[in-house]
């Protein structure tokens, strides 16, 4: 029997992540991997990383070499971007760096073509780049651009334009380089994947770091003088102003990247998404997709818009096998997020308590914020941490929690609990079995986790649990 040849379209997390499992599953297989810039496998998470400098040059930022994946035996085809998908006739059409066009023969085809940066309606931004000084934020190129800007023009001061995950990081990044940042969020609060009363915490911790932030705040244009002064012009509680910097970085999210699907006959869905079963099928025959440019399995919530980094390795990962002709499944995502703005780190996973209210499953969502320290506090350094838990009311079933804590508090392990929790459908009463580490420098008897659990139980639950013990009470 030939080897069977599968094409991924996509350098980044799901492609890639595809493309190994194909040869790790069938060291036979054809396996060739379309990408069209030139840096393959790269994390794009760790661009702020690079920007501060903590990071010393941007070649650390890729997860493998070029050697690496060659080493593999899949074929990587860098600076080639893919125009058109012939699925009657199974080929792929692509343009080299020489600009010419051919066609690629395929028995499985899987698209990761990710995101691209949004473009919010801003006045003037269609008519700057990144040689005015002003940048948006997803790619290897875009780093670059940005780089350029610090190192050639020497900035001293910076608007960043929105404050979810990468405009917090980028925040933190460049005052270490050593601008004065302001930071504009167009929303009541900064970092609005947790409640509101955790981001002030998050806003604070900008502040205290010589961050100035806006909230509440619409950017409506932006201009560059003669003099090559920026300026972005602000609304607020109807009231207009003037700021200006040296760069402004637009980072207000991203859109799915699905033109090359739609041209082919993919079906879209929510947000522009492409739609895949849980084998991360197409509507097309033997056209996989994952990653970015898809639509999420929500554990919770059914089908939703995720784009994750994680969420696009384990969907590659799926539509890598299966491409081969397996029948693996992606189990679904709960969103588990983290993010490190300065000192501080913020995480959640699963729902908030207005997510859950919408959710449409019958639950009666209720919540409760507790502070207890990362370890026992007459060990040296004991730090508080902001937990909050949701749960179903009637049952006790966990439906999401939110950590915001100092970065040594281990936020990161502890949300990642709650989300083990979560992916087993655990109550709120059933944290308190699990069998967690401890010693005084690290934790407690009874670990932070577990005693903001004791704390939404005695709240939400305990009245309930009396009344089973005593029923003629």
């Amino acid at each position: 029997m030939p080897a069977r040849k599968i094409i991924a379209i996509g350098g980044s997390d799901a492609g890639i992540s595809a493309a190994l499992r194909a040869r790790e599953l069938d060291p036979t297989s054809e396996v060739t991997v379309v990408v069209a810039d030139a840096y393959p496998n790269f994390s794009i998470c760790g661009i702020p990383y690079y920007v501060s400098g903590e990071v010393t040059h941007w070649s650390n930022l890729a997860h493998r070499t070029a050697a690496d994946l060659a080493a593999t035996g899949m074929t990587v085809h860098t600076d080639t971007r893919a125009t058109a998908i012939d699925t009657a006739g199974h080929r792929l059409t692509v343009t080299g760096p020489d600009g010419v066009s051919r066609d690629l023969d395929y028995d499985a085809l899987i698209v990761g073509t990710g995101a691209v940066s949004v473009r919010p309606p801003i006045t003037g931004l269609d008519q700057l780049g990144p040689d005015d000084g002003v940048h948006l934020l997803h790619s290897m190129d875009d780093t670059f651009a940005v780089m350029n800007t610090l190192t050639t023009t020497d900035p001293k001061t910076a608007i960043i334009i929105g404050a979810g995950y990468i405009g917090l990081e980028m925040a933190e990044g460049l005052t270490t380089r050593g601008l004065a940042v302001t930071q504009i969020e167009a929303l009541p609060e900064v970092l609005p994947t947790v409640e509101p009363e955790l981001g002030t915490l998050v806003h604070d911790e900008l502040v205290r770091n010589r961050v100035d932030v806006l909230t509440n705040t619409l950017v409506t244009a932006i201009d560059r003088a003669d003099n090559g002064d920026l300026t972005v012009t602000t609304a607020s509680d109807g009231h207009t102003d003037h700021l200006t910097a040296d760069l402004v970085l637009v980072v207000v999210g991203v859109r799915p990247d699905t033109d090359l699907a739609a041209a082919a006959g993919a079906n879209l869905g929510i947000k522009n998404t492409i739609a895949v079963d849980e084998q991360m099928r197409t509507n097309l025959p033997d056209v996989f997709a994952a990653g970015d440019a898809v639509h999420t399995h929500h554990r919770q919530l059914g089908i939703t818009w995720l784009p994750l980094g994680t969420t696009a390795h384990k969907q590659g990962r799926v539509a890598g096998e299966n491409a081969l002709g397996g029948t693996a499944r992606y189990t679904g995502s709960l969103g588990t997020q983290v993010v490190k703005i300065f000192d501080l780190v913020a995480a959640r996973t699963g729902l908030k308590e207005a997510e859950a209210l919408t959710a449409d499953r019958g639950w009666t969502p209720v919540s409760t914020t507790s502070t207890p320290d990362d370890h026992k506090a007459y060990y040296p350094g004991a730090t508080p941490i902001n937990i909050r838990i949701t749960a179903d009311q009637k049952t006790g079933t966990l439906l999401g929690a939110q950590l915001i804590g100092h970065r040594t508090a281990e936020i990161a392990k502890r949300i990642d609990t709650y989300a083990t929790a979560l992916h087993h459908g655990m109550t709120v009463e059933a944290l308190s079995e699990l069998d967690l580490s401890y010693t005084p420098p690290l934790g407690s008897p009874w670990d932070a986790v577990q005693i903001a659990a004791h704390n939404w139980v005695h709240e939400h639950r305990l009245h309930a649990q009396r009344s089973e013990l005593n029923p003629n009470q």
